[in-house]
């Protein structure tokens, strides 16, 4: 069911640079939220079609429209050659919001000088659920009301946190930008691991991933924290105790998990640096 059209929460116009795997999550989100697919125009050199109702251009326009936010969706290494195209033709009261993993604020702003609002956004795929997370970050230049407004079209993808600090962003990355990725390879072991003590394949799959969801759920509504939940599921001397005591020998899934995370973020900084 698509949600009535809140004005508040939709800019006027939005003009997407690419529409990826992400930008794409986003765009359907927001199209099943209510967004009028009249307001979205797609630039995408391919010219193929996004969505019933988005237009798609070959072509940058000659200008944008006032009140035109622009998403850039389109690959990183990109961003000179769309910034040197785009810039002319963004007014100071365009907002701009970037997707562009590596891409810092500082190289934003030098490739779109006119514009005042700039806001980098790192989303994940549940966004296109509404169950995403989206870090936020800009800088004083971007004032209270442009901020406002990025948060309210954020807001419909599921959780938004702003953060203070630009450096966060690769370690946010590797949290909650590559976590699904994790979850997934999660899921699939503990479907595996129950064929490997005699659960049929199938069954296993099926149940691993309804376990996984159903606990997420309860875990997000819950008053205690998640680990506070795994004591109370695990009574003394019981079997979920035993296999508790696998999981936390020495730490070793924590070790795991921060080894993971940390592998990520230095592979974002390295692309960060071009390596």
């Amino acid at each position: 069911m698509r949600a009535p059209d809140d004005a508040g929460t939709f800019p006027d116009r939005l003009f997407m640079v690419g529409c990826g795997n992400m930008a794409g999550q986003m765009l359907s989100r927001w199209l099943t939220c209510g967004l009028d697919p009249a307001r979205v125009t797609v630039m995408r050199p391919s010219g193929r079609p996004v969505a019933d109702g988005v237009a798609v251009v070959r072509h940058y326009p000659d200008a944008l429209p006032a009140g035109t936010t622009v998403l850039l969706g389109m690959k990183p290494y990109q961003i000179d050659d769309v910034a040197a195209a785009l810039a002319p033709r963004c007014a100071p009261d365009l907002r701009l919001v970037s997707i562009l993993a590596g891409t810092t604020l500082a190289k934003l702003r030098a490739g779109f000088p006119n514009v005042r609002a700039i806001v980098r956004a790192m989303p994940n795929l549940p966004v296109g659920l509404g169950e995403g997370v989206t870090a936020l970050f800009t800088d004083d230049d971007t004032d209270a009301a442009a901020k406002g407004s990025i948060s309210a079209l954020i807001q419909p993808l599921g959780l938004a946190e702003w953060i203070d600090d630009e450096a966060l962003f690769n370690r946010i990355t590797a949290l909650s930008g590559c976590g699904p990725a994790f979850l997934f390879r999660f899921i699939d072991a503990l479907a595996r691991a129950g064929e490997a003590i005699g659960i049929p394949a199938d069954q296993a799959a099926r149940m691993a991933l309804a376990t996984v969801q159903g606990s997420a759920n309860m875990a997000a509504r819950a008053a205690v924290s998640p680990a506070a939940l795994a004591d109370q599921v695990a009574s003394p001397g019981g079997m979920t105790r035993e296999g508790l005591n696998v999981l936390d020998a020495d730490q070793r899934l924590l070790t795991l998990l921060a080894d993971t995370l940390a592998a990520a973020r230095d592979r974002g900084e390295a692309m960060a640096r071009g390596a």
